[in-house]
């Protein structure tokens, strides 16, 4: 590695680099990049989150219960119905970059 990049200390470490590779694998799914869009106004039930999105409780429970498992999002239980919330505080800045990058390009090359 060339002196110039030993000593960046804008690179990110081995490490972060695991770490964000595993973040946008859970993330790399439409109905997850939806649901964290919803959630950025508050705190949904699933029914709700799962209407929203067009899917099935089933598939947003499922959803939902991966991106709880990467320490994305939290839920509680009251009675009969969980809520989640968004507890990871970067996960909006990830939203908003992608956003910001698909608003960017002309839609010819989003298909691309």
């Amino acid at each position: 590695m060339s002196p110039e990049l030993q000593n960046d200390s804008k690179m990110l470490t081995e490490e972060q680099l695991h770490e964000a590779a595993e973040c946008l694998k859970v993330m790399a799914h439409p109905a997850r990049l939806n649901m964290v869009q919803i959630l950025m106004a508050g705190e949904f039930p699933v029914h709700e989150i799962a209407a929203l999105c067009r899917i099935s409780a089933n598939q947003a429970c499922e959803h939902l219960r991966l991106m709880q498992g990467r320490g994305l999002l939290t839920s509680r239980r009251e009675g009969k119905i969980v809520y989640y919330k968004i507890t990871n505080p970067r996960l909006p800045g990830l939203i908003d970059c992608i956003r910001k990058n698909c608003e960017a390009k002309p839609s010819h090359e989003l298909s691309d």
